[in-house]
């Protein structure tokens, strides 16, 4: 049995948990910064880096304490490496390090993107990874920074199908609720200013998928991008503003819904058309926008019979921890430690190889 402390801080979410095996979540404690960035309309990287400061040793106590372990009693310390912002990133980096060092344990660095993969495995999915069937295996990543396809072989050899080349689904979301005053974080507050309205009503683009009357050049085919949709509310607002300059409240509901259905509608159409071509027995979903009820229930609706789904459980979409320290595990188990001069990294580096696959 081999118990993994997980941390996270690549964004401005604190957390901490603790995995048994590479599976069992003991605890899993997450302080949010959402009300500190609210009043900026986004997340500001030094104050997230200040919030982690603050948030990080409580947190870490918690996770422990509700985990009914000891630092002792910890085989290893899994934190988020990258991508991310690099001031909220080096806060946790160098606290993880520091507690590696004064604790005699190992320090595992992880990637952030692959935790959100393998987040959709925990708890009860222990098994799931092992079996033959469940390959080649489709992840759609999809978050405020990320909106990935990646293709995963039973050997963990993996490749980016495709991915954003402008802004992220998480992103357009985020921008479309600051847009039209909803607030932040944009994402929640669109989903439910949409519920009851019509998806229908107005017909924003679909960017990428050959609709706008142009052939789709063929190194687009599984690439994503949303700028355009966010462009289309712009014009929209603009087109239907009362005079103070918004858009009537008569009109939100309808627009709002119909703007998430086109995000929604890229994701899937995306998704489905890869599984498709590259005969996927499984599809996860993961990320932060994967919490979105319609997404999750668009994927349930057209995934076909013979393709396994994996919906990454709410409480693993969003940043937290656990698949932090569930990841940590694979390197534990073959001794593929950091050594204590790690650095942070900002940016998605070139995935060729999962850690939780192959030997």
């Amino acid at each position: 049995m081999s118990l993994i402390l997980g941390i996270e801080s690549s964004c401005d979410e604190t957390a901490a948990a603790v995995v048994r095996d590479g599976y069992q979540v003991l605890s899993s404690c997450v302080a949010s910064q959402i009300a500190k960035h609210a009043v900026h309309g986004g997340v500001v990287p030094e104050l997230a880096a200040r919030e982690h400061l603050v948030a990080l040793n409580p947190v870490v106590e918690g996770a422990l304490r509700e985990a009914g372990v000891t630092m002792k009693e910890i085989d290893a310390i899994a934190v988020t490496q990258g991508p991310g912002l690099i001031p909220a990133l080096l806060v946790g980096l160098s606290f993880a390090k520091g507690l590696a060092m004064g604790n005699g344990k190992p320090l595992i660095g992880v990637n952030h993107f692959i935790a959100h993969i393998y987040g959709a495995f925990l708890d009860e999915a222990h098994g799931v990874l092992e079996n033959p069937a469940t390959y080649p295996l489709l992840a759609l990543v999809v978050s405020g920074g990320h909106t990935s396809l990646m293709l995963i072989e039973r050997d963990g050899k993996a490749r980016q199908l495709g991915c954003t080349i402008d802004d992220a689904a998480g992103e357009a979301l985020d921008k479309g609720a600051k847009l039209l005053g909803l607030g932040y974080p944009g994402g929640p507050i669109m989903q439910k200013t949409a519920e009851g309205g019509d998806p229908h009503k107005y017909e924003f683009p679909r960017p990428l998928t050959g609709g706008a009357g142009k052939p789709l050049a063929p190194e687009n085919l599984y690439n994503f991008s949303f700028s355009g949709i966010k462009t289309a509310l712009l014009y929209h607002v603009k087109h239907h503003a009362g005079a103070d300059g918004k858009l009537p409240a008569e009109l939100l509901q309808d627009t709002v819904a119909s703007y998430q259905e086109a995000v929604v509608d890229v994701l899937t159409r995306k998704t489905l058309l890869a599984a498709k071509n590259f005969g996927a027995k499984t599809i996860v979903v993961a990320g932060g926008v994967a919490c979105n009820s319609v997404l999750r229930e668009r994927f349930e609706a057209l995934t076909p019979k013979h393709v396994q789904l994996r919906l990454a459980a709410r409480k693993y979409c969003t940043d937290n921890a656990a698949m932090v320290g569930g990841l940590g595990w694979h390197y534990h188990r073959k001794q593929a430690y950091s050594p204590l001069n790690i650095d942070s990294f900002a940016r998605l580096p070139q995935i060729t190889q999962v850690p939780f696959l192959g030997e």
